[in-house]
C-alpha cells in the first residue's frame, strides 16, 4: 500500500514536470535525504536548476535516510526509464545493489556527498574532502580554545561514510594538543533535536565543558540551542557544511565561531553537467572517485556565504 502511494505521488510530480518542460532531453531523477536539512534542499535545488538549464525533466525526492525508501525511489527512476540518477544515498553499503540495479536497467548513477563502499558501479562519486576540512574545522577549534580545555565532540549517523572520515580528521588535529581533552563523544545522526538533547545530558554531567566540535551544522546548531539555554554563551562551538544559519550564528557572534564549507551546490551542479556529458558521448567526463577542496568560513569571511557558496 505503502509503495503504491509513493509510486502515485512519483508519477504524479513526474506530469506536472513533463507538462512544464514537454521539449526535453528525458528525465534525470534527483534523490537526496531530507530537505529540512538545508544542505541536501541546496544540493537537489542545485541539481534541478542546472538539469532544467541544460533541458532535462527532473524528478526530485527524498529518501529520509531510509534505506527502503531509497529503494523504492530507483525502482520508479528505473519503472519511468530516466536516463540518468543523481543521488545523496542512504547508505554506504546499502546503496550498492540498487545502484548496480540501476546500471543493469542502463541508468547511470551520479553521486554527490557520500560514497558507496564499491567502485565502478556508479560512473561518478563527487564528495567533498572532508578529511581535509575536518582538519581546517579542527585547527580553528583548537586555537579558539588556545589549545587546552574540556571539549565534546557530536558525531553523524554511523553508517555514514563522511561521519567517521569527519571524525578522523578532527582527531589527527586535535588529539595533537596535550591540554584538550575530550570529555564526550556522541552521536546525534545529524540532527538538530537530537543535538539539543545529547547536549543537554552532555551538560549535566560535564558543566566546565569550552568547546563543542561537531559533525555537521545542523548538530551545531542543536548544540547551540542547548548551551543559549543553560547560559553557557562562552562555549565554542564549530561546525561542518556552511549552511546560512550557521553563517547568521557567526556574524551575530553566537557560539558558533566557525564552520567548514563543502560546496553542495556545486556538487550537484556539477553531477548533472557530468551526467549530461556522458548521455551525450557515451562515456564519463572524469574519472569515478573526485574530491572538492573544503573552505574554513569564520568571521572573515562568513558575510560572504550564501546558500552554501562562497562569493568572491
Amino acid at each position: 500500500m505503502k509503495r503504491t502511494l509513493l509510486t502515485g505521488l512519483l508519477l504524479s510530480a513526474m506530469t506536472l514536470s513533463s507538462a512544464s518542460f514537454a521539449a526535453d532531453k528525458g528525465l534525470i531523477v534527483i534523490i537526496t535525504p531530507s530537505h529540512d536539512n538545508p544542505f541536501f534542499k541546496a544540493e537537489a535545488d542545485g541539481a534541478s536548476q542546472k538539469a532544467k538549464a541544460l533541458g532535462y525533466t527532473t524528478l526530485v525526492a527524498s529518501h529520509d535516510d531510509d534505506v527502503s525508501k531509497q529503494n523504492q525511489l530507483i525502482e520508479t527512476a528505473i519503472g519511468r526509464k530516466a536516463k540518468a540518477i543523481v543521488l545523496d544515498n542512504a547508505g554506504a553499503d546499502a546503496t550498492v545493489g540498487p545502484v548496480q540495479k540501476a546500471k543493469d536497467a542502463g541508468i547511470p548513477t551520479f553521486l554527490i556527498d557520500r560514497e558507496i563502499n564499491k567502485s565502478g558501479v556508479a560512473v561518478a562519486q563527487i564528495v567533498s574532502n572532508n578529511y581535509q576540512g575536518a582538519q581546517l574545522g579542527a585547527e580553528k577549534f583548537a586555537k579558539l580554545l588556545n589549545g587546552k580545555g574540556e571539549y565534546v565532540e557530536l558525531l553523524g549517523k554511523e553508517s555514514d561514510t563522511n561521519a567517521g572520515v569527519r571524525s578522523q580528521g578532527y582527531h589527527d588535529i586535535l588529539d595533537d594538543y596535550p591540554d584538550m581533552k575530550m570529555v564526550a563523544q556522541q552521536s546525534a545522526n545529524w540532527s538538530q533535536t537530537e543535538a539539543f538533547s545529547r547536549m543537554e545530558t552532555i551538560l549535566q554531567k560535564n558543566p566546565n565543558i569550552v568547546g563543542v566540535i561537531s559533525g555537521n551544522d545542523t548538530m551545531a546548531l542543536g548544540a547551540e540551542a542547548a548551551l543559549k539555554a543553560a547560559g553557557k554563551t562562552h562555549v565554542v562551538v564549530v561546525g561542518f557544511d556552511g549552511s546560512d544559519y550557521v553563517r547568521d550564528s557567526i556574524i551575530n557572534k553566537g557560539n558558533i565561531k566557525a564552520t567548514v564549507l563543502q560546496p553542495g551546490w556545486a556538487q550537484a551542479q556539477m553531477a548533472v553537467e557530468q551526467a549530461d556529458y556522458y548521455l551525450t558521448n557515451g562515456k564519463a567526463q572524469k574519472e569515478e572517485k573526485q574530491l572538492m577542496d573544503c573552505v574554513l568560513i569564520d568571521d572573515a569571511n562568513a558575510s560572504k556565504l550564501k546558500t552554501f557558496n562562497l562569493s568572491n
